[in-house]
């Protein structure tokens, strides 16, 4: 059964750095797009960034030059570097993968269950 799990979420002061991990482990037989989204209190889930699997990126404009997405194909795994963060930060984050995985090796939809970033002084 394949599963994403992120990882490196926390507490950080406002002008801060955070590194997101996530991985994804199963039976997995390719990876397409990998992605990281966000959801604060209150508002819905939004794109943070994705990374198709020849390494082409895409950013919200709120993270542009703050966020570099990047993977490692060999250990199916994606992260996301965010600096200069900010209270709007604040939010749980998901990472997101399209899988196809046996038997029927349909590509699908995995999230992860998420991780918390708040950013305080």
């Amino acid at each position: 059964q394949v599963q994403l799990m992120e990882s490196g979420g926390g507490l950080v002061q406002p002008g801060g750095s955070l590194r997101l991990s996530c991985a994804a482990s199963g039976i997995i037989f390719s990876i397409n797009a990998m992605g990281w989204y966000r959801q604060a209190a209150g508002k819905q889930r939004e794109l943070v960034a994705t990374i198709t699997s020849g390494g082409i990126t895409n950013y919200a404009a709120s993270v542009t030059g703050r966020a570099t997405i990047s993977r490692d194909n060999g250990k199916n795994m994606v992260y996301l570097q965010m600096n200069s963060l900010r209270a709007e930060d604040t939010a749980a984050y998901f990472c997101n993968a399209e899988i196809r995985s046996p038997p029927d090796f349909r590509l699908t939809d995995y999230w992860g269950k998420g991780t918390l970033v708040t950013v305080s002084s």
